[in-house]
């Protein structure tokens, strides 16, 4: 029996959330096994891609710009020190990419389906790592010890802050529901419960990167009309209730208790560099030394030094290890396609049904490739690659829809789409600074 284009789309949805949900839900989940999982839905992606009719995905400038990064990142991880390492990273990036296209594919093939579906996801793998940190809480509070580490409340994840990382994702997505008219009062009231939560874990989680990026995405949304300030309120809102629950839990209950609290989020409070201009000078060095196509990917790793394996700086990585080459043919690429776009469109000028969401995808692709980060998030790599080749259909749709003809309903339609989009561009942004601020 022959499946239909759709329903090869069901089977790949079902396979590519199961993977991700059981990466990261799962109590033993942790690095290796978040890579197998991303690799599993990498090759789902594949699959689905070679199965279903080929169409144009990219513009040309994006196509070339893409082929190019590519190419380029091949030859430099042939050149490398320790080549199977640099073809590693190589092929991770390849993996995301192939994820994206295959979401994207998934979109222009469907409905908004697909969008209700991974909403509905996020709610459920945040409503399940809130669960978890309940739990988790409440032996802490019971377990008759006199001091409460924050730390070991996290689970699911090899590292604090690839919750963190994960969380920075999440976030921005978990107030989208709350944007959408047809969310009735209940819903709405439990989703923000949830969003509070959320945030009381990313404040005792104590990952300045997170508070950093979310800080700087808000800044952002709030000149992109509307719908974007409207998602700041409610997440200025949904914070404030999260310091209450902190304040709540870890200081008046704490008190109660007897309890000493480790690891409080107000120690992350500080100023100082923590040894990173010891890793970015190291950076810059490479830098200088190969400019044009770098030292390899993921050879920064391949140079001892006392800090770190990376340089905690998503943009210092890329140049030194991927070279200034391939963040020139990026950038040249958004340019051209930009000004495809609105060359190629005189009425993108002046639309605001096409410009609102065309203006939050190009912030989200720009953030997206900066924030290429150290590539050992797993999880998070292919849940980003997800929602940016699910955001990107959604985005193209919209916007064609509104070249058709501005109507009333479909500048509704289409402010929705751009906080939607607007959510990824908090994504991609928050994954800039991310690097630069975390231990």
């Amino acid at each position: 029996m022959t499946l239909s284009v759709q329903q090869r789309g069901s089977v790949f949805l079902v396979l590519a959330l199961s993977l991700l949900l059981l990466g990261i839900t799962l109590s033993f989940s942790g690095h290796d096994w978040q890579r197998v999982m991303q690799v599993g839905v990498g090759v789902g992606g594949l699959l689905y891609g070679l199965a279903t009719p080929v169409g144009r995905l990219l513009d040309k400038p994006t196509a070339i710009g893409l082929a190019l990064v590519f190419g380029l990142g091949l030859i430099s991880s042939s050149l490398a020190h320790q080549p199977l390492w640099a073809l590693t990273e190589w092929a991770l990036m390849l993996t995301c990419g192939v994820i994206a296209a295959a979401f994207a594919r998934l979109r222009r093939n469907g409905d908004q389906t697909l969008d209700q579906a991974l909403i509905l996801f996020v709610l459920l793998l945040c409503l399940i790592k809130t669960l978890q940190y309940g739990y988790a809480g409440v032996l802490a509070f019971t377990s008759g010890k006199l001091t409460l580490d924050t730390d070991l409340l996290l689970s699911g994840f090899s590292n604090k802050r690839f919750y963190g990382q994960f969380q920075t994702i999440t976030l921005p997505l978990l107030a989208l529901p709350l944007l959408l008219p047809s969310t009735s009062r209940l819903m709405r009231g439990l989703v923000f419960a949830l969003l509070c939560a959320w945030w009381l874990i990313a404040i005792s989680g104590g990952t300045r990167g997170t508070w950093l990026g979310i800080g700087v995405a808000a800044l952002v949304l709030a000149f992109l009309g509307a719908a974007g300030r409207r998602w700041l309120v409610w997440q200025v809102a949904a914070l404030c209730g999260g310091l209450f629950l902190y304040w709540l839990l870890f200081t008046v209950l704490a008190r109660y208790l007897g309890l000493e609290i480790a690891s409080l989020s107000s120690d992350r409070l500080t100023t100082n560099l923590s040894g990173r201009e010891v890793i970015w000078w190291q950076a810059w060095d490479m830098i200088r030394e190969r400019p044009v196509l770098g030292f390899g990917p993921m050879h920064f790793a391949d140079i001892p030094n006392p800090i770190a394996a990376h340089p905690h700086q998503a943009i210092l990585q890329w140049a030194s290890e991927w070279g200034r080459a391939l963040g020139l043919v990026c950038v040249a690429a958004g340019a051209a396609r930009w000004l495809g776009r609105v060359e190629g469109d005189p009425s993108a000028r002046v639309d605001r049904c096409t410009a609102r969401p065309d203006a939050s995808v190009s912030v989200r692709s720009a953030a997206g490739r900066g924030g290429a980060g150290d590539g050992r998030r797993g999880d998070c790599d292919a849940l980003f690659a997800t929602l940016v080749g699910a955001g990107g259909g959604l985005a193209d749709g919209i916007a064609s829809v509104a070249r058709a003809g501005c109507r009333a309903d479909t500048a509704d339609a289409s402010g929705l789409a751009s906080g939607g989009c607007a959510c990824g561009g908090v994504i991609g942004i928050c994954r800039i600074p991310r690097s630069a601020w975390l231990h």
